[in-house]
């Protein structure tokens, strides 16, 4: 609901600054026979006195926060130190965000994907991948997202995205994913 409730809020505001943005609107005594009236931005203002043409702003609106590029929403990969599985704070803003997200949508759900770089055995790292992951998921279920919202699946040194033998790609191999499935 109050997902619904900030979209509303948005959609009003769009509006509300569509309106803005071409100066006043001619009030019904002004029109002529005509319906509709031109402000002076080209677009038509019809009997309820609000613009319908089209906004210039190039920027996409997008439904869901998830498709936007520029939602904090976007991010969705928390980095580790070595041999670790504790979650730096640099990145319980971004877990508080996506739980706030997911218990305000709970029709969908999150795949939690954790890795390990290189070293270490392959079961070490599959043990260490989970642990990331269900880290993750604790974070997740205290701030109040359903247990059936929240899966998780472990990779180990598998699914690696950085192929170097070095400490930056090790770094960026050491991490979880949150895969959205909706």
């Amino acid at each position: 609901m109050t997902f619904i409730i900030r979209k509303l809020s948005v959609l009003l505001l769009s509006f509300a600054l569509a309106g803005c943005a071409g100066g006043f609107l001619p009030r019904a005594s002004d029109q002529d026979d005509d319906s509709t009236a031109t402000s002076d931005t080209g677009a038509d203002v019809g009997d309820s006195g609000v613009e319908t043409g089209v906004v210039d702003d190039d920027s996409p609106i997008f439904a869901d926060p998830l498709d936007d590029p520029e939602s904090p929403l976007a991010t969705r990969v928390i980095y580790f130190d070595f041999d670790l599985a504790s979650i730096r704070s640099e990145f319980l803003t971004m877990l508080e965000t996506h739980a706030h997200y997911l218990v305000d949508n709970p029709a969908v759900s999150v795949r939690l994907e954790g890795h390990a770089d290189e070293r270490g055995s392959r079961e070490y790292n599959i043990g260490l991948g989970d642990r990331r992951a269900q880290a993750v998921r604790r974070v997740l279920l205290f701030q109040g997202v359903a247990d059936n919202q929240v899966s998780t699946v472990s990779y180990g040194e598998e699914r690696a995205v950085a192929m170097g033998h070095d400490e930056q790609a090790w770094a960026r191999n050491r991490r979880v994913e949150l895969v959205y499935i909706r």
